[in-house]
């Protein structure tokens, strides 16, 4: 499923948000992420936020921690794993770019955009998630997958273009 999500990112994470497995794709989002937070486990929140990950890169950056940190207070109030309690307070104690609310509150009806600086453009992406219904396996139960749709034409033709020497090795 995730290959055929391909020329755009997806990626399966448990339920503690570490990578479980991911397409080509995503990683060239990581350009310029710090070595270290791609060791596994890879923590795709840690990822997201820290500032040697994608944090600099991300455009809407006070907007998309605030997406990220409610979907983790909303997964801590429905399981009360103390992992993610110990996750979210982490998060939180990033430093934030300047000029960024420490934490703020979005609301949003269906969907936060991602917008992240890449060398060809402005990546505009949208995520979608999606859990199997009825596992029969509980490794299952946890696993969520995660997909970034190309909200316009510039960046559904950014990532095409960037997959292209991938594909075209193959």
């Amino acid at each position: 499923m995730l290959a055929a999500h391909e020329p755009f990112p997806a990626m399966a994470v448990d339920g503690h948000w570490n990578l479980v497995h991911a397409n080509r794709s995503l990683s060239l989002l990581l350009a310029d992420v710090a070595p270290e937070l791609l060791q596994a486990p890879v923590n795709v929140l840690r990822l997201g936020l820290h500032p040697q990950g994608l944090a600099t890169r991300i455009l809407n950056f006070s907007e998309w921690r605030a997406h990220l940190l409610q979907r983790l207070q909303r997964q801590y109030e429905q399981t009360a794993d103390p992992w993610l309690l110990a996750l979210y307070d982490e998060l939180v104690a990033y430093p934030t770019p300047d000029g960024i609310p420490h934490l703020s509150r979005v609301n949003h009806t269906i969907a936060v955009p991602l917008q992240i600086g890449t060398h060809e453009g402005v990546l505009s992406l949208l995520s979608a998630t999606m859990t199997f219904g009825t596992p029969l396996e509980v490794a299952l139960s946890e696993l969520v997958l995660e997909i970034f749709l190309p909200a316009n034409a510039d960046s559904a033709a950014i990532l095409r273009n960037l997959a292209l020497p991938a594909e075209q090795m193959v």
